[in-house]
C-alpha cells in the first residue's frame, strides 16, 4: 500500500505541476498581449489594403453585398395598399395588462460560497474520485486479474493468459512510444521557437506534447496558437513563416518517418484501422474516444489474435498481411495477372534465390490450384489460364541474377543423405555435351506439373545446363517412340502431387525402355519425407534418385553434367530442404 500510494501522488504531483507551468506561462501571456495590439492592427489593415483600388478583395466584397441586397428585396413582405377598415362592435374594450415582477430573497452568505466555489471545487472533486479509484485499481490488480479471467476465460487459462499479458505489452509499449514522442517531439519544437524568438518557447513546447496525444487534429490544435502569436509579436511575417517551417519540418518527420517506424513494432495495427477506428470511437463517444481510440482499438486487434470466433478483428485490423505469399501468388495466377505476381517476386528475391522463390512461393502456391483440380473446382480453361500465367511469370524473371554460388552451395551443402562432400573441392566445368538439350524435363500428369517443369528448365539454364519441356501426352505409350531422344542425358519427372505414385512408376518403366542409358530423376515437389507411409511407394518408382525440391534438382543434375555421379541402380531420397 505504502508503494502503491507513493506512485499515484508523484504521478498526480508530476500533472499538477505542469499544469501548473502551463498556467503560470498563460499568465505571464496574459499580461504581454496588449503590448502587440498595435502589431496586430498594422496587419488587419496591410490585409484590407491588398484590397484597395478594386482589387480582388474588393470586388468580391461588392459582390456579395449586391447578392446580399437582391436576396433582401426578394424576401421582404408585401404590405397590401389599403387596409380595410375594422368592422363596428359594440365589445368594450379589454383592460390593459397587469405588469408582473418577480423578485427572488436575499442570498444568504451559504449561497453565495456555493455560487463562487462550486465551478471551482467540482475539478477537485473529480480529481480526488479519480485518485481513489486509481489507489483502489493498483491495490486490487492480482484480484481484478483473476475475477477477470474467471469471467472471460476460465475454460482455457493459458490463451486467457497469453492474451491478458499480449494486450499489456502492447498498451503499455504503445503508451510509453507516445509518451516519448511527445516529449521529444515538445522539446524540440519549443528549443526552436526559442531560437526563433517567440515568447513562452515552455508553454508551446507542453502544448504541443499533450495535444499530439490526440490524434490527427492535436498537432493542427497545437500549431495555431503560437502561429497566432508570432502574427501579433512580429511587424513582419518572418517570425510566423520560420515556425509554420518549423512545424511542418518536425511533423513531418515524426509523423512519415518516426512515428510508423515504432508505432508499427508496438500496436501491430494497419494504417487503414488507425483511420476506421478514430473516426468510430470519436463517433460514438465523442472527444473521449478520440483520445482512447488508439488503446481500445488494440485490445480488440489482441482479442482477435487469441479468440477464434473473434479472429476478423485480426484479420480487418491488425498490421499482418491478409495473405500468405503463396497465396497471394495462386489468387494473381487465377486473375491471370503475371505482372503484379513478378513485382510481388522482386522484394523477395532482394534477399533470396530464384530457386528458393520457386521452392517456397510458387509450387506452394500450385500446390493450393492442385488441391481445387482435386476438388474438381478447376476447369481446363481456368488450368490452362493458371499455366500460361505461370509461364509469363517465369519469363519475366529470367534475367533475375541468381548469387553466384548459388549452384555449387546446393550441390555442397545437399549432398544427400549419404553425407558425401561432392562440392567440397574445386568444382569442375560442366561437360560440353550437357550445355545442349542433355535435360529432359517431363511433366507428370498435367499442365500444372509443366508449369513446375518449366521453372526447372530455366534454373538449369542459369546453371549452364541445356534442357527442355515436354508435356505428358509426349511421354505416353502412342507418342513415346516418336520422342526426339538426341542427346539426352538425364531426364526429370515433375510432380506437383504425388498421389498414389502408380502414375510415375509406369513412366519410368516406359522411358527406361526408350531412354535405356538415360539417368531418371523424379521430382516430388510437395511431397515430405515425413510421410512415411509413401516411402515404400516411392522406391517402388525404381528411379535412380527422388527430389522434393527445385533446388535439391539442380544440384543433383549439376553434379551429374560435372561428371561427379556415377550412375546407382538403386533410388536414392534426398531429404528435403527446410528454411529457416
Amino acid at each position: 500500500m505504502p508503494s502503491v500510494i507513493a506512485v499515484v501522488l508523484l504521478a498526480f504531483l508530476a500533472i499538477v505541476s505542469l499544469a501548473t507551468l502551463i498556467g503560470t506561462q498563460l499568465t505571464e501571456l496574459a499580461g504581454q498581449l496588449p503590448r502587440y495590439q498595435y502589431n496586430i492592427i498594422q496587419k488587419i489593415q496591410s490585409v484590407k489594403g491588398l484590397g484597395a483600388g478594386g482589387g480582388v478583395f474588393s470586388r468580391t466584397s461588392e459582390l456579395l453585398n449586391q447578392l446580399g441586397s437582391e436576396l433582401a428585396k426578394s424576401t421582404a413582405p408585401v404590405e397590401p395598399t389599403a387596409k380595410p377598415a375594422a368592422p363596428k362592435s359594440n365589445t368594450p374594450p379589454a383592460p390593459p395588462p397587469l405588469l408582473v415582477e418577480i423578485h427572488e430573497p436575499a442570498a444568504t452568505p451559504i449561497a453565495i460560497i456555493l455560487n463562487v466555489m462550486g465551478p471551482l471545487l467540482q475539478p477537485f472533486a473529480k480529481a480526488g474520485i479519480v485518485i481513489v479509484f486509481v489507489i483502489f485499481f493498483l491495490l486490487q490488480r492480482e484480484q481484478l486479474r483473476d475475477r477477470f479471467i474467471r469471467l472471460v476465460g476460465a475454460g482455457d487459462l493459458r490463451h486467457t493468459s497469453e492474451a491478458l499479458d499480449d494486450a499489456f505489452r502492447r498498451l503499455g509499449r504503445y503508451l510509453l512510444t507516445q509518451t516519448v514522442i511527445n516529449a521529444t517531439f515538445g522539446l524540440i519544437f519549443g528549443a526552436g521557437l526559442w531560437l526563433i524568438g517567440l515568447p513562452n518557447p515552455i508553454l508551446w513546447g507542453a502544448l504541443v506534447t499533450l495535444l499530439r496525444f490526440v490524434p490527427y487534429i492535436g498537432s493542427a490544435i497545437a500549431a495555431f496558437f503560437p502561429a497566432a502569436l508570432a502574427v501579433a509579436v512580429d511587424p513582419g511575417w518572418s517570425t510566423l513563416l520560420w515556425t509554420a517551417g518549423l512545424f511542418l519540418i518536425v511533423e513531418t518527420i515524426t509523423g512519415q518517418i518516426i512515428e510508423p517506424f515504432y508505432y508499427g513494432q508496438s500496436t501491430g495495427l494497419s494504417a487503414v484501422a488507425v483511420v476506421v477506428a478514430t473516426t468510430f470511437w470519436t463517433w460514438l463517444w465523442g472527444p473521449i474516444g478520440l483520445l482512447l481510440s488508439m488503446p481500445l482499438t488494440l485490445c480488440l486487434v489482441v482479442l482477435g489474435r487469441h479468440v477464434a470466433a473473434l479472429e476478423f478483428l485480426d484479420i480487418l485490423l491488425g498490421d499482418e498481411p491478409a495473405l500468405a505469399a503463396e497465396e497471394k501468388f495462386y489468387q494473381r495466377m487465377l486473375a491471370g495477372d503475371s505482372s503484379e505476381a513478378a513485382y510481388q517476386a522482386e522484394a523477395f528475391l532482394k534477399l533470396n534465390p530464384l530457386s528458393a522463390y520457386y521452392d517456397e512461393i510458387a509450387i506452394e502456391g500450385l500446390r493450393l490450384a492442385q488441391l481445387d483440380v482435386n476438388r474438381g473446382e478447376l476447369d481446363h480453361d481456368r488450368r490452362v489460364l493458371i499455366k500460361d500465367t505461370v509461364d509469363a511469370v517465369v519469363d519475366d524473371l529470367s534475367d533475375h541474377a541468381s548469387p553466384p554460388a548459388d549452384t555449387d552451395q546446393d550441390a555442397a551443402g545437399d549432398g544427400g543423405e549419404d553425407g558425401g562432400n561432392d562440392g567440397a573441392a574445386a568444382s569442375p566445368a560442366i561437360a560440353a555435351e550437357w550445355k545442349r538439350c542433355a535435360v529432359l524435363c517431363v511433366a507428370g500428369r498435367g499442365s500444372l506439373d509443366e508449369a513446375v517443369a518449366g521453372m526447372l528448365v530455366q534454373l538449369l539454364t542459369k546453371a549452364g545446363i541445356g534442357a527442355r519441356v515436354v508435356p505428358n501426352t509426349a511421354v505416353s505409350t502412342t507418342n513415346l517412340a516418336q520422342l526426339d531422344a538426341t542427346g539426352i542425358r538425364m531426364v526429370c519427372l515433375s510432380y506437383l502431387e504425388p498421389g498414389d505414385f502408380t502414375n510415375a512408376r509406369y513412366l519410368v518403366r516406359r522411358l527406361r525402355r526408350r531412354l535405356p542409358d538415360a539417368r531418371i530423376v523424379a521430382g516430388f515437389w510437395t511431397w515430405s519425407a515425413a510421410d512415411a507411409h509413401g516411402r515404400e511407394a516411392l522406391e517402388n518408382t525404381t528411379a535412380d534418385e527422388v527430389v522434393t525440391s527445385l533446388q535439391r534438382a539442380v544440384a543433383v543434375i549439376s553434379e551429374a553434367a560435372k561428371g561427379l555421379v556415377r550412375r546407382e541402380q538403386t533410388v536414392r531420397i534426398a531429404a528435403p530442404e527446410t528454411a529457416d
